[in-house]
């Protein structure tokens, strides 16, 4: 394991010392006070509307043995009260956990796997994770954990891992790129270039041009993963000549391609070529999305040599994160179909999809409005209305705004 210790915190962050020993190792480290367990590091994280630092107290009462605070005055008489801790004190705790992620990062010489799209990010990462579990030692993104805090800590978490799956998120131009060069992934995924976030970036293609910056930080032997189906990756693929690329999709051309898909009420099932020899592939969760998925799973297998019956297995046996496409049944013989964590367009494009297969006297979808779209919110919504009327979906209860205003518009005709 390549240890992190308080005196490499203080080096590298020009940290001070308030007390403590600099020799103590720092392990896990934790932005919540709720989810500490004892000797962890807390990271006081000063937000909008609570200064993080504020409750270190709180963090030594429930086993932190170290505290990561931001510009905080604190008294001998409060710290005398929790001995054998340890506190830090830095100008700014987000940049610091930057600073050392990217340190902790240069200790390892290990598969790097940087996820990002627009869509199935966390599904995909999942999948990704469960296939190369089967031969190494993995460090995942906790759920969503994908931005300019959550990236550091997952790689502050790295112990004696033997290979790093990370997704990265982003809603502006500029923040792929901090991700990327703390993460500096040996292969970059992208599963997909659509609409999220449309309404900050102004354009789809701007949404590439923000998804691409992943590409920054990856090392010089890297290989890029692109779902070949989409229409911006596909002609960026095309034009590129600087990356090594592996491509997968259903209807174009791609290095792996899925063949005689069956979608099914629960599962679904494809045809692969799996380092040139055609395989069944099963997959527990259904939906074209989950195809892709699987999909991407094969090209990172095939990157890093896993075996055939390996990548088959990390396939069959992936869990989704909660909230991602969860399908519950209670005693009366009602299926919810739990998509619900975060909404675009594409995500509920495909719920619909799943949920329109699925057995059922009546199909009812309960839609929530689709933020950060600007000027594209009215022609989104009437799309997913679209989708709903083509799903054949019985009722329809809408949350909020948009979908109120526009989705009954939208029966017939969809405005691409």
């Amino acid at each position: 394991m390549k240890e992190l210790k308080v005196k490499d915190i203080l080096q590298i962050c020009g940290g001070e010392l308030i007390c403590g020993n600099e020799e103590e190792i720092c392990e896990h480290f934790v932005k919540d006070t709720r989810d500490i367990k004892i000797g962890d590091v807390y990271v006081g994280i000063k937000g909008e509307k609570v200064d993080g630092s504020l409750f270190y107290e709180e963090a030594f009462k429930k086993g932190a043995k170290i505290c990561l605070l931001e510009e905080i005055s604190i008294q001998k008489e409060a710290y005398r009260k929790y001995p054998d801790t340890t506190i830090i004190v830095v100008k700014n705790s987000i940049e610091a956990i930057q600073k050392l992620a990217t340190y902790k990062r240069s200790l390892y010489d290990i598969p790097v796997i940087g996820v990002t799209g627009s869509v199935g990010k966390t599904s995909t990462k999942d999948i990704i994770a469960s296939v190369v579990s089967t031969e190494y030692k993995v460090r995942k993104t906790y759920g969503n954990y994908n931005n300019h805090i959550g990236v550091p800590l997952t790689i502050l978490g790295l112990k004696d891992h033997t290979a790093l799956v990370v997704e990265m998120g982003m809603n502006h131009l500029g923040e792929l790129r901090k991700l990327t060069n703390i993460a500096k992934p040996t292969i970059c995924v992208i599963t997909n270039v659509g609409t999220a976030h449309i309404g900050n970036l102004g354009s789809r293609e701007n949404i590439l041009k923000a998804k691409l910056e992943i590409l920054e930080g990856l090392t010089k032997e890297g290989i890029v993963i692109i779902n070949n189906d989409n229409d911006l990756l596909h002609n960026w693929n095309m034009q590129n000549r600087e990356y090594k690329v592996k491509s997968f999709g259903i209807e174009n051309k791609s290095d792996i391609i899925a063949e005689d898909v069956n979608l099914n009420e629960h599962e679904s099932n494809f045809t692969s070529y799996i380092y040139g020899e055609k395989t069944k592939v099963e997959v527990l969760v259904t939906g074209t999305h989950f195809v892709y998925n699987a999909l991407c799973s094969i090209c990172v297998g095939e990157a890093l040599n896993i075996s055939k019956e390996n990548i088959l297995k990390g396939i069959k046996e992936f869990e989704l994160t909660k909230n991602r496409m969860e399908i519950l049944k209670n005693s009366k013989e009602v299926i919810i179909i739990n998509d619900c964590y975060n909404a675009s367009f594409d995500s509920m494009k495909a719920s619909l999809e799943v949920l329109s297969k699925t057995q059922g006297k009546r199909k009812i979808a309960v839609l929530g409005d689709i933020l950060e779209l600007g000027d594209y919110s009215k022609k989104i919504h009437e799309n997913v209305g679209y989708e709903v009327a083509k799903n054949n979906i019985d009722i329809l209860i809408t949350v909020r705004r948009w979908f109120k205003e526009y989705c009954k518009n939208s029966s017939t005709k969809r405005d691409e």
